[in-house]
């Protein structure tokens, strides 16, 4: 679904627009691997932003966090109800409410975060592999169809504007977004400080080279039809039957985009819980949201409290009549800024990190500075030129989440702590 929503901003500079962005968030993951390399928490970017500028900015990125892994949440869950419908129409000539598949989702996905995140990150491993699978080999083939014959329109940019590039790039980041999210399982994973920032940095790479190769597939692909990408509701399943392959792989590719949507949903919430589970440790949020279930050993409250979260926007857009392709792209690119903000924080926290170890160099500060460049001209990119409505109050709507979520958490920090919350966790019923 981002790839058609890409097209329809940056037009022939979509598979572009995708490695301009690879690039940027390889800098970025270069900066949250400064981290990852020495120390492990469940904490995620928060626990990296904080132990290093003033714990003010940690509350700041936090609250990013959890509206960029909310919003992806609720953005692929429309993923979900827009594929698992297309699938029983062609089986079955039947739909199912949106707002149902939504549902099912949210319930099913918080279950297996709240039994065991071993689990649910195994399974969330099979499926994507599966799904990328069968994706790679649609494009593929639609490449060799092609006769392997470089697409010049793409490469040169034809048509397109700087201003439509940039437009397209704050989608493009968001195929890419959440690659930090293994260092939310800092106190899970094994061998964290090892395998973590590899899972970072090979994550970003191995993404961004997927998207970009199906950005330039499908846009290859649909040159010439009378319905163009940005205008079909399963383009790989037209895909896939113009490549000449049987009319059950378009169904599989169906399939394998649900249990891709499925996945991230969660992927997000698993994330998005682990930030709160440490907010609520360190007294930016309500101390419940900082306990562990005492069997499971998984941030239960915080994923039940992300769940629903979660649910509520795809939920009242979904009741308002807007179109799941427009719920994925709202919700997608308010959560955008959410990354945005943390991977800029970040990356302004690490030259700082690596100073406080003696281990600063000249490389890391280029890499910290292109980094910030990158992704505040992606921010800035979304401001200038101003889009269309609803699309122009974005940015509006998540500086308010983002500020209003700050001015609680410092409230909320400002109070005197309860007798409960004085008395060490050791020492706890």
């Amino acid at each position: 679904m981002t790839v058609p929503l890409v097209f329809g901003l940056a037009g022939e500079g979509a598979a572009i627009a995708f490695l301009i962005s690879t690039v940027g968030v390889l800098l970025v993951a270069l900066n949250i691997n400064q981290f990852a390399r020495i120390s492990s928490s469940p904490g995620s970017l928060y626990t990296y932003i904080t132990g290093h500028m003033h714990p003010k900015w940690g509350v700041l990125a936090g609250w990013a966090l959890a509206i960029a892994y909310v919003g992806t949440a609720a953005a692929v869950s429309a993923g979900v109800a827009n594929y698992a419908n297309v699938i029983l129409h062609d089986c079955f000539g039947v739909q199912s409410f949106p707002l149902l598949l939504t549902g099912l989702v949210m319930v099913f996905a918080c279950y297996l975060a709240y039994r065991d995140v071993q689990v649910s990150a195994r399974l969330m491993l099979w499926l994507e592999a599966g799904s990328v699978a069968v994706i790679s080999l649609i494009g593929f083939l639609i490449i060799i169809k092609n006769g392997w014959r470089l697409d010049v329109a793409q490469f040169t940019l034809h048509g397109v504007t700087p201003e439509r590039l940039r437009l397209g790039l704050v989608l493009a980041i968001f195929s890419s977004v959440g690659f930090e999210s293994a260092t939310a399982l800092g106190s899970e994973a094994k061998d964290p400080l090892t395998t973590i920032p590899r899972a970072v940095k090979w994550s970003a790479i191995l993404a961004g080279v997927f998207f970009f190769l199906c950005a330039y597939a499908e846009v290859l692909g649909f040159r010439g039809e009378a319905l163009t990408l940005d205008k079909s509701l399963a383009p790989l399943h037209v895909l896939a039957q113009k490549a000449g392959l049987p009319a059950w792989v378009g169904t599989l590719t169906d399939l394998g985009a649900v249990l891709s949507f499925f996945s991230c949903f969660l992927a997000c919430i698993t994330a998005a819980a682990r930030v709160l589970f440490l907010m609520g440790r360190n007294g930016a949020l309500h101390s419940g949201l900082g306990d562990a279930h005492e069997q499971n050993q998984t941030p239960h409250r915080a994923v039940l409290v992300t769940s629903i979260a979660a649910f509520i926007p795809a939920a009242i857009l979904t009741l308002r009549g807007v179109g799941l392709f427009d719920i994925y792209g709202l919700l997608g690119t308010l959560a955008t800024f959410g990354f945005v903000t943390a991977y800029i924080l970040v990356s302004a926290a690490a030259p700082a990190y690596l100073r406080s170890l003696g281990r600063l160099t000249p490389r890391a500060i280029v890499i910290s500075a292109l980094a910030v460049v990158a992704m505040g001209a992606a921010l800035l990119g979304s401001l200038y030129p101003v889009q269309a409505a609803p699309y122009s109050y974005l940015p509006y709507l998540y500086a308010g989440l983002l500020l209003s979520g700050f001015a609680w958490s410092t409230i909320w920090m400002s109070r005197p702590p309860t007798l409960a919350e004085e008395i060490p966790d050791v020492l706890r019923p």
